[in-house]
């Protein structure tokens, strides 16, 4: 899609429409949302109202009891969680929030306020579940839920990445994104999903993995994995797939198998593992360590979730070892045992080459990749040439899910200043906690919403032309599949000179292995420094 030139796109204007919100309808602009979703895509789940349609129509062929399906989906909610209640109720509209979303920063719209985005949803609630909403209707902040506000709640619910950022600066804790999945919940009780999400949902149901790769092409896939880098080391790593009785299950991202930077990273975990020597198998089954489910609901999010201790028990493994995902991470740690409670049939992950106990896996059984390497480097177990890694200066992308959602934030640092000698942070109030997301998570990564993406990425691009302007910065690291495959887009539009890489790229990159040939090629076939052809 056609997108203006940045030099356009940046002038953003702040300025409030004439009307009230409640006054000023929606529109819903091209490239600034997804294609709705498919028919055989909700019919493959199981999902309501599976039907074609198009969100450029009038008519998105809902169910003639549409308004009491989504109030009575509104009534069970409110009564199943009680943070949603309380997020309804409690909110003073203070504005703390405001300027905190990367959208409406990037956009300018005050829709996507997180107060005023929750306020969409939060107006219906007060028209029909409150006294007050009943009796003054407006005055209250009351409004009817009709054809044209179901629309902008859909186009608003995709307009946020639940990145958690407006959360952080809420003095009362409202968890906004909570609201706004809620908020997708309920629309999906109606069919009104779109593509991007419901298309990789079907595929994990059917197949395993996001993509729908099937189990030939995921061996084959390796296969060529482990030629490229026979080729570039001169060392043929082992791996396997559904081996049973491994200690240890690995679990990554599906798009490592077919995003480009995310082969790559892939290759640095193959290394990695073969070095080691680290008894772990691969999955066909479950090639897929992203929720896309969560994005839809929480009941989805549990019927993906559960495949994968389903193969845990089936291969018989130990514990489980998970890839460089944002939202994988999330699910496993925020919800697992909401869901399900501890695993009883694993192990308490314990490192058999360091014999650290990772505390925190103690009930899911399961460590992050970045956790377990961290943990490696401080050990001294595997020998690092930092030099490798010596035409990279680097700056690091706190992956939403991971940095402000669960709080893993010196593991990565730890990795990267060990495998890299120029390492350089961005602005303090745009890292860690306080990081800007990449402006495509929760399934807005498409191709046919580009401005929304962009604008929304613009808080993170205008950081990483701050560090590399004053430093030279040409590599932005992360550890999650989505911001590899969103990032690098929007570095070619804001930051053309800066590269994407996974933090196990620079591992695999510096990692010496035992009987490695001299290398004089990165993971990605570039010289190394000093060996540039003459």
């Amino acid at each position: 899609m056609a997108v203006q030139k940045p030099e356009e796109l940046s002038k953003i204007d702040y300025k409030p429409p004439k009307t009230s919100w409640m006054d000023t309808p929606a529109e819903l602009r091209k490239d600034m949302f997804c294609w709705g979703n498919k028919e055989k895509s909700l019919k493959t789940v199981g999902f309501p109202n599976a039907r074609a349609w198009s969100v450029a129509d009038e008519d998105w062929k809902l169910p003639e009891n549409w308004k009491e399906i989504f109030l009575e989906g509104l009534k069970e909610r409110l009564s199943k969680y009680r943070s949603f209640q309380l997020f309804m109720d409690i909110c003073v509209r203070c504005g703390a929030c405001a300027d905190k979303c990367h959208f409406f920063i990037g956009g300018g719209d005050p829709k996507n306020m997180p107060v005023l985005r929750a306020e969409l949803l939060r107006s219906i609630y007060r028209n029909y579940f409150t006294t007050s909403g009943k009796m003054l209707g407006k005055v209250a902040g009351a409004r009817e839920l009709t054809y044209n506000v179901l629309k902008e709640l859909w186009y608003y619910a995709y307009q946020c990445t639940e990145c958690r950022r407006c959360s952080l600066f809420c003095p009362y804790g409202i968890d906004t994104a909570e609201v706004t999945i809620l908020v997708r919940e309920l629309l999906n009780l109606l069919g009104l999903n779109i593509e991007w999400i419901a298309g990789p949902v079907a595929n994990c149901w059917r197949t395993g993995n996001h993509m729908g790769l099937l189990p030939h092409t995921l061996r084959d896939t390796v296969d060529s994995f482990q030629a490229d880098l026979e080729t570039i080391t001169g060392v043929k790593v082992d791996y396997s797939f559904n081996r049973k009785g491994a200690e240890i299950l690995f679990v990554n991202p599906s798009g490592e198998f077919f995003d480009p930077v995310g082969n790559i990273t892939f290759m640095g975990y193959m290394l990695l593992f073969h070095e080691i020597g680290l008894d772990v198998t691969l999955s066909t089954y479950v090639s897929e360590g992203g929720n896309f489910g969560f994005f839809t609901s929480n009941e989805m999010a549990k019927r993906l979730h559960s495949k994968v201790y389903a193969e845990a028990k089936r291969l018989k493994v130990k514990w489980i070892i998970g890839g460089e995902c944002g939202h994988m991470w999330r699910v496993w740690h925020q919800y697992h045992n909401t869901w399900y409670g501890p695993v009883d049939f694993l192990k308490e992950p314990v490192s058999p080459i360091t014999g650290t106990k990772f505390e925190n896996a103690k009930s899911n059984k399961i460590v992050h990749i970045c956790e377990f390497t961290a943990d490696l480097i401080k050990h001294g177990k595997i020998k690092l040439d930092p030099s490798r890694n010596d035409n990279y200066k680097v700056t690091l992308h706190d992956s939403c899910n991971v940095s402000r959602g669960m709080g893993m934030l010196e593991e990565p640092r730890d990795i990267i200043k060990s495998v890299c000698n120029n390492f350089y942070e961005m602005p303090p109030n745009t890292i860690r906690e306080n990081t800007f997301c990449c402006g495509s998570g929760s399934g807005l990564n498409a191709s046919e919403n580009m401005e929304l993406r962009m604008r929304g990425g613009l808080p993170r691009a205008n950081a990483v032309n701050y560090v590399r302007d004053k430093f030279g910065v040409n590599t932005l690291a992360n550890i999650c599949q989505i911001d590899r495959a969103a990032l690098q887009a929007l570095m070619n539009y804001w930051a053309p000179d800066v590269v994407v890489r996974g933090v196990h790229e620079l591992v695999g990159n510096a990692l010496v292995l035992k009987g490695e040939k001299e290398r004089t090629t990165d993971l990605r076939g570039e010289p190394l420094p000093g060996k540039e052809a003459k």
